[in-house]
């Protein structure tokens, strides 16, 4: 007589680790230096980049990149965890706070030209990082 025996193996969650964290990782620096990018050239063809008389560095654009890309990284690595369905999750909800952080700065006080000019570093990082990350989420 012979006997089959089939052994189920659990498919671990950090396997596949480097595949979602390298590229949202490299996603970061890349809006980081988008971003960057975006503030110096404006600030080359003559935006300024104050508010209320504080002028923003232009190092200030990179680390604020990497810090709310950072949270939304961790955002999804949670939503892979518990979402049912990750990438749609966390699409909408990206979306939804990008769109969210465009009204600080509409509403400060700045010149117009300032206004659009950080809230197109805000539009560029989030066209960087949320597709790179979502494309790293199960759509299930």
């Amino acid at each position: 007589m012979t006997a089959i025996a089939h052994t189920a193996s659990a498919v671990r969650s950090d396997v596949a680790a480097p595949a979602f964290w390298r590229p949202a990782a490299l996603a970061a620096v890349g809006a980081a230096a988008a971003t960057t990018a975006v503030a110096a050239v404006a600030h080359t063809a003559g935006v300024s980049l104050a508010i209320e008389g504080q002028q923003i560095p232009l190092a200030g654009f990179a680390q604020l990149t990497v810090i709310f890309a950072a949270i939304g990284i961790v955002l999804a690595a949670a939503l892979r965890r518990w979402a049912r369905n990750p990438r749609l999750v966390f699409v909408r909800t990206t979306v939804a706070l990008t769109a969210l952080s465009l009204v600080p700065d509409a509403v400060v006080n700045a010149a117009i030209d300032t206004k659009l000019t950080l809230m197109l570093t805000h539009l560029v990082a989030a066209a960087i990082v949320i597709p790179i990350v979502a494309s790293r989420l199960r759509r299930s």
